[in-house]
């Protein structure tokens, strides 16, 4: 009869607050036909793990944490990066209360006896639960109802990035945590301890960014069929400009650079300024078109380091233009030179030959040859077009063409050479004054 006794006491310190328990009367533990748990059948009769706890009543409190075990990569052309997460939710299910102070770890397999919350990852574009060795699933069970249920997910999420500082940007993305079918009426979505209750992402060390701060979020989302609580890990990343300053800003100064080394060679040397020249502006495309290898589903962005390098190349390609401008001009000087000195030194030949009859016929021919022409004077480009004679259309005709003799007179270089000795000081000049425009503009606003 002890033995009796002593056997009901200890099986109804395992009953639910809400059974009660008489001398001589024990409930029928077998007589359900609802699966339960096995080794726990006094707390999981009559438990339907469809309905949640509260059912009809007050709405579910759900506290949950995250600790992020790695980030493994982000990528820019797909717009999303991908992580490893724990993540722990928390709440109480009175049905599942028993006497004493003790907490049971369950087999993760036992979870399909249980009703779990339906928690899923907004933007999620795929997500696995780990299952080496078996399910990456935790279920712990404590005497007043409180049930901690872990899980180990490697899931890939969308981030939109803005990526017109790239690669001077930060960038900004979320974690996002919502209810897929309870709405507010019935679960209610908290952070177990706010910011606290996110762990290991200030030590990630990932390999572009910098993690610069993150915080926690509580939301809802308003949807068609109701409004569902959601909870928001949002984090910043700033990225490395360090590894982009070796591999593509340092080498496109120095191409710059190296294309005005042709400002100290002379006109004559063709070969060696044409030769820098275009060995320059090659080298330049093709370090433009390594560095949007990498980001080709992104060529929409009109990016900061494109920008730069377009800089770059514009002053590359402005160097080899002046050369050129530079050389057209000296060959037409010596083209004009040319004729001045041809006639002159025939004359001096033709001196010894002819007699002065000769002389004097040539005079007389090219005076009246001047006289031949109206009352127009023609003074070196300039034409007087006062002449009260001259219809009104010449005028016009004479006024436009004067106009436009000063204009090209103003673009006419005059000393070829002075063209590489501005270029030295432009050039450097203004290649300073656009990059500090660049950088206090991409680091500043």
């Amino acid at each position: 009869m002890f033995c009796r006794y002593f056997c009901f006491f200890s099986l109804c310190l395992f009953l639910p607050t809400q059974r009660r328990c008489s001398l001589g009367h024990i409930s029928n533990l077998h007589g359900s036909d609802t699966t339960s748990l096995p080794g726990f059948e006094n707390l999981t009769v009559g438990y339907n793990k469809y309905l949640r706890p509260y059912f009809g009543g007050e709405p579910v409190q759900i506290a949950m944490s995250l600790d992020i075990a790695s980030i493994s990569s982000i990528s820019e052309s797909d717009m999303d990066y991908t992580a490893t997460i724990y993540l722990r939710q928390r709440w109480t299910d009175p049905r599942l209360v028993f006497h004493g102070n003790k907490s049971f770890t369950l087999d993760a397999r036992l979870v399909e006896l249980l009703w779990v919350p339906d928690t899923y990852i907004v933007e999620s574009k795929k997500s696995f639960l780990h299952d080496v060795t078996v399910g990456n699933r935790l279920i712990r069970l404590f005497s007043n109802g409180t049930i901690l249920y872990a899980l180990r997910i490697t899931t890939t999420v969308a981030c939109n990035m803005d990526l017109s500082k790239y690669p001077m940007d930060t960038q900004t993305c979320r974690l996002q945590l919502e209810s897929w079918g309870y709405d507010e009426n019935d679960v209610i979505f908290t952070w177990l301890r706010g910011n606290d209750s996110v762990h290991g992402i200030e030590k990630l060390r990932l390999s572009q960014y910098t993690v610069e701060r993150y915080y926690t979020l509580v939301s809802k989302s308003q949807q068609e069929t109701g409004s569902y609580p959601r909870l928001i890990l949002q984090f910043e990343l700033r990225r490395n400009v360090l590894y982009f300053i070796l591999e593509t800003y340092v080498p496109s100064t120095l191409l710059v650079m190296l294309s005005w080394v042709s400002f100290w060679i002379t006109l004559d040397s063709v070969p060696a300024r044409t030769c820098i020249g275009v060995t320059t502006v090659l080298s330049m495309t093709t370090l433009m078109i390594g560095s949007r290898s990498s980001l080709s589903k992104t060529n929409c962005f009109i990016k900061a380091i494109d920008v730069y390098l377009g800089i770059c190349f514009s002053f590359i390609f402005g160097a080899l233009v002046e050369y050129a401008v530079a050389h057209y001009s000296s060959s037409q000087k010596c083209a004009a030179k040319a004729p001045e000195e041809g006639p002159a030194n025939e004359l001096t030949k033709e001196m010894e030959e002819v007699n002065i009859t000769n002389i004097l016929h040539s005079s007389i021919t090219s005076y009246k040859r001047k006289i031949s022409f109206t009352s127009v004077e023609i003074s070196s480009d300039n034409v007087n077009c006062s002449d009260l004679t001259m219809k009104t259309h010449e005028k016009i005709k004479c006024v436009l063409r004067n106009k436009m003799h000063r204009i090209i007179g103003y673009f006419t270089i005059q000393n070829p050479s002075n063209v590489d000795h501005y270029s030295k000081l432009l050039f450097p000049l203004f290649f300073m004054v656009v990059n500090v425009f660049y950088w206090a503009y991409y680091l500043y606003f």
